[in-house]
């Protein structure tokens, strides 16, 4: 049927239509159906999307739609759309198939990764697609074509270097920012690095959030290739570039779920990496306590990488480190790339422990690449931090990406933790800090977040300051507060 577009200046969240109850009528579709959207034109575009039944809103023969549809199909106002009911999906019967413990073949995961990215699955299916692979598992090979559907979704960078190397960490870890430091010293060392981050899932702050506290991160792929090709690196938000789309989907619908299946970690991980061209990949597995995985699970996820990174012909390394508490002193965008051009600056004094993390991972991948004798890696990076090389790498790689090295200050509204009485610091719950930040505003309020002072072993003394808590506003700071004070994140001997 033939509709007229009409758009209000929202956004839904999630891309989203609205017809008149007597419209939906005539059509024969109800609240909750799968529609698909269709232009009028030499090349139409199709969209597919759940449609929600009105009153009011909107008059018949109209289409109230989302600013998410319209710049997915670059509509404009009053213009003539076809809309249809989206038939019965075949992915659908397949997700059936896993949630009933039955394997899928390599033919079946391209069906169901094309629907997920051309939006003919909706939200809640594409949870039922993720709570089967979470109950049931994945075997190897079903962890190989979901990799395979994932990367084929997507565009690739094709940067055809010799010398192309990733890192990746599976996070969880709040403050563990080396990435920025790693790539500074590696791309000063002759390393390609086209280092393509996320944003902040559960945790304070993703690579990208903190970059973009200095620099922009939202690139086309001509525009990354040209970035690369002058400074050997750069930093941006891997959602710009839609390398793996089906994977930016599945991972919004696991943040409400708030499970992340083995399976698909793997295959986020390995697809992000084989699209970028990468011959070279450092896994980061930080196992803890209050960590993403214990040391038996971290070791679990260590085999199967290896396992992968054999099967797609990639030199791979995975590194287990420790993650029972946060790397470095600050938490949040701002207070993040505070520690890390400490780190860089030779007149700095940055945080030990983000210095000498970096320092490793960054020797370990010099080693890998042959730049290093076995052995020296770290020594290598060492020289190449200290002697300031690595920091004016980073300047290069910023103000290539439009961006510029300035004075950052966390927000003005905060509040000191103050040690009531001389003790040692037992504990740090990775998640409650994690949360205490993204209470306080993180990551959408870059200048908020947390500052520790000390960590686990480290004695404090009656009335030094234990952390200071930073928020944009009253209300975020005073809940902040009320978290830290039930839920008491940092334990003491």
């Amino acid at each position: 049927m033939k509709l007229k577009v009409k758009f209000l200046n929202w956004y839904a969240g999630l891309p989203v239509v609205m017809i008149h109850k007597e419209t939906a009528e005539k059509i024969g579709v109800h609240a909750g159906d799968t529609v698909t959207i269709k232009t009028f034109s030499k090349n139409p575009k199709k969209f597919s999307t759940v449609i929600d039944v009105v009153e009011g809103l909107t008059k018949e023969n109209q289409l109230l739609i989302s600013s998410e549809i319209k710049h997915i199909l670059k509509l404009k106002n009053k213009q003539n759309v076809q809309i249809s009911l989206l038939p019965s999906l075949k992915s659908l019967d397949l997700i059936k198939k896993k949630l009933n413990k039955k394997k899928l073949s390599k033919k079946e995961f391209f069906e169901i990764i094309k629907d997920i990215v051309n939006n003919s699955l909706s939200e809640p299916e594409v949870a039922l697609f993720i709570s089967a692979m979470y109950e049931n598992g994945l075997d190897f090979k079903e962890t190989t074509y979901l990799i395979e559907s994932i990367l084929e979704s997507g565009n690739k960078i094709n940067l055809k270097q010799r010398n192309l190397v990733d890192k990746h960490s599976i996070g969880g870890i709040p403050g563990n920012r080396t990435t920025p430091i790693i790539v500074a010293i590696c791309a000063s060392a002759g390393l390609i690095m086209p280092k393509s981050s996320s944003r902040a899932i559960t945790s304070a702050a993703g690579t990208a959030d903190v970059i973009e506290t200095l620099a922009k991160v939202e690139f086309k792929l001509e525009e990354l290739k040209k970035i690369v090709k002058k400074t050997n690196a750069c930093m941006i938000w891997g959602g710009s570039l839609g390398l793996v789309p089906a994977d930016s989907k599945i991972i919004k619908v696991e943040k409400m779920l708030k499970i992340d299946p083995k399976s698909q970690l793997l295959a986020s991980i390995m697809s992000k990496k084989l699209a970028a061209g990468s011959k070279y990949i450092l896994i980061d597995i930080p196992y803890g306590k209050t960590a993403k995985v214990p040391k038996h699970k971290a070791l679990e996820l260590k085999k199967d990488f290896e396992r992968l990174g054999k099967h797609f012909h990639k030199k791979l390394k995975v590194i287990l480190t420790d993650g029972s508490q946060p790397i470095g002193n600050g938490i949040g965008p701002v207070l993040e790339m505070i520690d890390v051009i400490k780190v860089l600056a030779p007149k700095e004094k940055g945080p030990v422990d983000l210095e000498k993390k970096s320092l490793f991972l960054s020797g370990e991948i010099l080693e890998m690449t042959k730049k290093a004798k076995k052995g020296k890696g770290i020594e290598l990076a060492k020289e190449i931090l200290y002697s300031g090389k690595a920091f004016s790498k980073f300047k290069e790689i910023i103000e290539t990406q439009r961006g510029k090295i300035k004075n950052l200050f966390p927000a003005k509204i905060k509040k000191d933790i103050i040690v009531k009485s001389s003790c040692t610091i037992k504990e740090i719950d990775n998640k409650k800090i994690n949360t205490l930040a993204r209470i306080a505003g993180c990551p959408v309020d870059k200048a908020s977040g947390i500052y520790l002072y000390a960590h686990v072993k480290n004695k404090v003394k009656k009335g030094e300051k234990l952390l200071t808590i930073y928020a944009n506003t009253k209300s975020r700071l005073e809940e902040a507060i009320k978290f830290y004070r039930k839920e008491k994140p940092i334990k003491f001997y």
